[in-house]
């Protein structure tokens, strides 16, 4: 079987497709924002870029990040018995931290690429944002690149250290 390499045209494709889909496709992007000037162009813009080197490799980390029983396991560390419910299907739903962060799955690339249209429950209703989580490395060792998106203005403050503390901090606890 011989596969094209997707650029990243075809991802922007694929992911406005996917977010239209299920109905997310301008909040995700922060369309029609408050601060948008009259041709609906924003330019007030936050995200979040954070790396992680784990000590596991690449499919240990994608498998605790994707797999309902592992990803528990992985928040006994800062959140006992929090309920996690994830689907390992593209378009599935996920819902974790006992319901707090709900979204689904916009892409799954196995032990490389993670793409979630998430957000927290008490964010305005149809309001998304966009994770990535690109894993590199070979062997035992994991580079995680991690990129927040779309997310209501003003939460950047709030989400960057929970990515740390709910995520990257238990999850190395976790691989050691």
């Amino acid at each position: 079987m011989n596969r094209r390499r997707q650029t990243r045209r075809d991802f922007s494709v694929h992911l406005a497709a996917a977010l239209q889909a299920m109905g997310m496709a301008g909040n995700a992007f922060g369309l029609a924002s408050p601060q948008a000037d009259r041709n609906g162009i924003s330019h007030t813009s936050e995200s979040i870029h954070q790396e992680v080197i784990f000590k596991a490799a690449r499919k240990r980390v994608y498998e605790a990040l994707t797999q309902e029983k592992q990803f528990r396991q992985v928040t006994d560390f800062i959140m006992k018995d929090a309920s996690a419910e994830i689907s390992p299907d593209v378009g599935g739903s996920f819902s974790i931290f006992g319901g707090v962060i709900l979204g689904r799955h916009v892409e799954l690339v196995p032990y490389e690429r993670i793409v979630q249209a998430w957000r927290e429950k008490d964010w305005p209703a149809g309001v998304y944002s966009i994770v990535r989580f690109q894993l590199n490395g070979q062997g035992n060792e994991a580079k995680l690149v991690f990129d927040h998106t779309g997310f209501p203005e003003g939460a950047a403050s709030h989400l960057a250290p929970g990515w740390w503390s709910h995520y990257w901090e238990p999850l190395q606890k976790y691989l050691e």
